[in-house]
């Protein structure tokens, strides 16, 4: 019986452990794992749209107020009643 380096037994025992963890053997086929990336993706991109919405928005009613700045406060006040009219 050949002589088993003690590394090389605890990588063995790692790997072994690292193929019997729950989210790989739940995405075990190539089908759940393109099944999950889907979602994440879509996941990801309602967030960023919904994020980036709120952003605008708060960007743009910070802007509206500042009228000592009349290009900047005029602009902020047309796109406010834009997107108020378009609801």
């Amino acid at each position: 019986m050949p002589h088993i380096d003690p590394e090389i037994k605890q990588l063995t025992q790692a790997i072994d452990a690292l193929r019997n963890h729950p989210f790989l053997r739940l995405n075990s086929t190539i089908a759940q794992q393109i099944w999950i990336t889907f979602l994440r993706g879509m996941a990801f991109g309602l967030g960023s749209v919904l994020g980036a919405t709120f952003l605008v928005y708060v960007l743009v009613q910070t802007l509206s107020q500042f009228e000592f700045i009349p290009i900047l406060g005029d602009w902020a006040a047309q796109l406010i009643q834009q997107i108020e009219n378009n609801r």
